[in-house]
């Protein structure tokens, strides 16, 4: 029980998992006699191999009657500890109204995710490694659209540079206490700042980047990089965690030879389940320090700004929150509903591009009778850009304001592992030159 708590918490903290989907692959059944029915070669319990149409004996019955009435494929290797999960992301998006120009780009991306339970093979009791792999092809609706905030941010990773497979991820965890885990190595960003209508790493929930994570932390906190750090559990959920990382970004290198070399970022999050009004919901406080000397504003995949030199100075920060809130709760089902979310943060001026943000919106399950496995999104977001950094942009790009959006989505279970998603967006421009964009588009997502 232990083990599973903690693959289970690592797991959602560390990487916002899918949902396994197997439906072709063959899978061991138990009857109410309790007789299996297997495929030659499939396990019903260590050491049992159960033919088809063939009883457990009485000894096994047990055994037989422990495990799930279907236990697929994924299932068998996840017993013993191998979890694979895998997305292939496609976006169709176009501006049809605004922005720089009226066109249409077809991008996607790819990610490929294994979780290994090095206690359940042996190595280590209550040791974990978790490896991604990403890479991203076609090109992206962000320099038609004309906005800095991507309007389909999986499309932009891990790098603009190329369009490479890179380790992402490769990360150990070791779990001291049904409560506390710590681990080191290459990890992303994009697992903090968890929120249940507005996360999904762009490629299940929401796609524009303000709806993924909070924006005003992304000048501190590179996209991939080394660090190490701790967690304290609650339930099997992430309730504290503290990180120090690099502070650049090492996507395409492994890291280890600019390691610290240019300061620390220091991460920390607190997330607490709420029960108000007898629903389900979180509330989430982060924080972000970087001691970086930053001279320029760097080319980051999640902000699309022009490189530009700044005036030399040291040190960011940055302070967020988020909420989540379920406002209907599914009788026959309390992991489904929908509810609101909000998210606010703030920053330093001198060297964060974005000094204010705030998003509302409301996600979920589908309340459509016969779509209960469909979702949907809708959502604003506003960003106020920094007093500071505004001249240097203007002098690249012409008059710099404030910008704000808004996005909305239906999520169609088309089959167990396709989900197809119609997407708009509306978006104010940050750039004064540029006209507002009107952002239509469809993605498609196979998880398998």
């Amino acid at each position: 029980m232990l083990l599973r708590k903690q693959v289970t918490s690592k797991r959602r903290w560390l990487a916002s998992l899918l949902t396994l989907t197997a439906s072709w692959i063959p899978s061991v059944s138990i009857g109410q006699d309790g007789c299996c029915d297997c495929d030659a070669g499939f396990y019903c319990d260590a050491g049992v191999c159960c033919d088809a149409g063939v009883c457990c004996d009485a000894h096994f019955e047990d055994a037989c009657d422990a495990f799930h009435e279907e236990l697929s494929c994924r299932e068998s290797l996840a017993a013993c500890g191998l979890t694979f999960s895998s997305n292939l992301t496609q976006f169709y998006f176009g501006t049809v109204d605004g922005g720089v120009k009226q066109t249409g780009r077809y991008g996607g991306h790819g990610d490929y995710l294994a979780n290994v339970d090095l206690g359940k093979l042996g190595v280590h009791e209550g040791m974990f490694l978790k490896v991604r792999a990403e890479h991203r092809f076609g090109d992206s609706i962000v320099e038609p659209s004309g906005a800095f905030l991507p309007a389909t941010l999986a499309t932009e990773l891990p790098t603009v540079q190329t369009r490479d497979l890179y380790i992402t991820n490769f990360v150990i965890t070791q779990a001291l206490s049904e409560s506390c885990i710590i681990f080191a190595g290459k990890m992303d960003s994009l697992d903090g700042d968890m929120n249940a209508f507005a996360h999904g790493r762009g490629i299940t929930q929401f796609s524009n980047v303000s709806f993924v994570v909070n924006p005003v932390a992304l000048r501190t906190v590179p996209y991939a990089t080394l660090g190490a750090g701790f967690a304290y559990l609650h339930e099997g959920q992430p309730m504290f965690s503290f990180l120090a990382l690099n502070p650049t970004d090492t996507v395409r290198t492994s890291g280890f030879s600019e390691l610290f070399s240019e300061g620390v970022v220091l991460s920390s999050e607190l997330r607490l389940p709420t029960r108000f009004c007898d629903r389900p919901g979180h509330v989430l406080v982060g924080a972000t320090y970087s001691s970086r000397d930053f001279a320029n504003l760097d080319q980051d995949p999640r902000v699309v700004l022009p490189t530009i030199p700044i005036e030399r100075s040291s040190g960011s920060w940055s302070v967020y929150w988020n909420t989540d809130h379920y406002l209907h709760v599914d009788q026959r089902d309390s992991t489904r509903g929908w509810g609101y979310f909000t998210r606010g943060g703030v920053a330093d001026d001198s060297n964060n591009p974005l000094s204010y943000f705030w998003s509302i919106g409301l996600g979920g399950n589908s309340t459509l009778r016969g779509r209960e496995n469909d979702s949907f999104g809708v959502g604003y977001y506003f960003s106020e850009t920094s007093d500071d950094i505004t001249p240097l942009l203007e002098l690249a790009v012409g008059g710099i304001g404030d910008s704000q959006g808004v996005e909305t989505f239906y999520n169609i279970q088309a089959t167990p592992f396709l989900t197809i998603t119609p997407d708009f967006q509306w978006v104010s421009q940050a750039r004064s030159t540029v006209d507002d964009a009107y952002i239509l588009g469809v993605r498609a997502n196979i998880a398998f």
